[in-house]
């Protein structure tokens, strides 16, 4: 079985998203805790909907199965939250689609 984690500091907000993907195969079983209300109603939500097939996610881009369901639950200004990104990534490397390595995103503003 592999498996790939994550943790995902969002931010200003300072939520953090724990995500645990496993996969024996194509399929991912992924395993999301936050201290975001609305992170955890995603999470829940996919939960329901069983392990993911990563190769058909990976195919459909922002019409997948976790995007869609985060976009339902991270409105507002949480609608470019990270933690459904972070997810993403981890469900590629748990099926063997990605290689794991650090993702960055430095925010600065002037004037």
């Amino acid at each position: 079985m592999k498996v790939a984690t994550a943790v995902i500091h969002a931010g200003v907000c300072g939520f953090v998203t724990r995500v645990r993907a496993a996969s024996d195969d194509d399929f991912v079983r992924l395993e999301i805790g936050s201290n975001c209300e609305k992170v955890r109603a995603f999470a829940e939500e996919l939960a329901q909907a069983g392990p993911l097939n990563a190769l058909d996610e990976i195919t459909l881009g922002h019409e997948s199965v976790l995007l869609t369901t985060a976009a339902r639950h991270c409105r507002g200004c949480c609608a470019a939250c990270v933690a459904a990104d972070g997810a993403f990534k981890a469900m590629q490397v748990a099926a063997g689609l990605a290689l794991p390595a650090p993702v960055r995103i430095e925010l600065t503003a002037e004037g």
